[in-house]
């Protein structure tokens, strides 16, 4: 069902590793065209591209640091030159930092988190909207959390708040955009095991984590790459936007 993916160009910031790099294999498979964003993993972005490459699909590495509105416009501009069009924009890219609690909050930690997860994805997506619109066509998909619904874990108030300014923006861009035939949702998964982990959580905390999950384990990245797919493909999905797609085992249900 996924046919109408093939030869479509998708640009997936953050693909070098955990879940934007399951998404581009994915869409490899589907035989897109991917542009593989990555900031410092550059070793990591192109074997991503080498796996989309033996998957069927194209690949391009772009680098570029995503908190900088002239890097988001700059990957948008690369993605476009090297493929011809932006069909789809996986806003990936973003991190929690550092666990901190409020008392300890800092004016420095406040714009970089809001600049990794917010400011990054507005950027890419005012840079994507004018080829998307002149092609009268586009899918955007961000990716918060369930953090944006349930607070984050200990430490993690900017990082969460930061997610819900992200599934609120996909709201109201989605009926925004509407109108230039680009449809704009997002997924928010829950715990899933990437080095976002691998770096903010200890064992502990995920085992904790884990006892609130009905399906009683932490998720894995690919089983994140079917809901972009879903969500990109306009014979799946042509009637869903503005839409939030939990993955998180069942942790929460809204």
């Amino acid at each position: 069902m996924t046919h109408d993916l093939r030869g479509k160009a998708v640009l997936i910031t953050g693909a070098s590793t955990g879940i934007g790099a399951a998404a581009a294999r994915a869409f490899g498979a589907a035989g897109a065209k991917v542009a593989v964003h990555y900031n410092a993993s550059r070793d990591a972005a192109e074997a991503v591209a080498a796996d989309v490459k033996n998957a069927g699909g194209e690949a391009i590495t772009v680098q570029g640091d995503v908190t900088s509105t002239a890097a988001c416009h700059a990957i948008v501009d690369a993605t476009v030159k090297a493929f011809g069009s932006i069909d789809v924009l996986i806003n990936n890219a973003g991190g929690l930092v550092q666990r901190v609690p409020v008392a300890e909050l800092t004016d420095a930690l406040f714009d970089q988190v809001l600049n990794l997860n917010v400011r990054s994805a507005l950027m890419c997506i005012a840079a994507a909207v004018v080829p998307m619109r002149a092609a009268k066509r586009g899918n955007i998909i961000n990716v918060t959390s369930v953090a944006a619904r349930h607070g984050g874990g200990p430490g993690a108030v900017l990082y969460a708040g930061s997610k819900g300014f992200v599934s609120t923006m996909t709201r109201g861009l989605a009926k925004e955009l509407v109108p230039d035939g680009i449809r704009v949702n997002a997924v928010a998964p829950g715990v899933i095991t990437t080095p976002f982990h691998e770096r903010f959580s200890t064992p502990a905390m995920l085992e904790g984590f884990r006892k609130t999950i009905p399906m009683n384990r932490i998720g894995e990245a690919d089983e994140c790459a079917g809901a972009f797919l879903y969500l990109a493909s306009d014979a799946m999905s042509i009637y869903v936007t503005g839409k939030i797609l939990e993955l998180n085992g069942g942790k929460y249900m809204p």
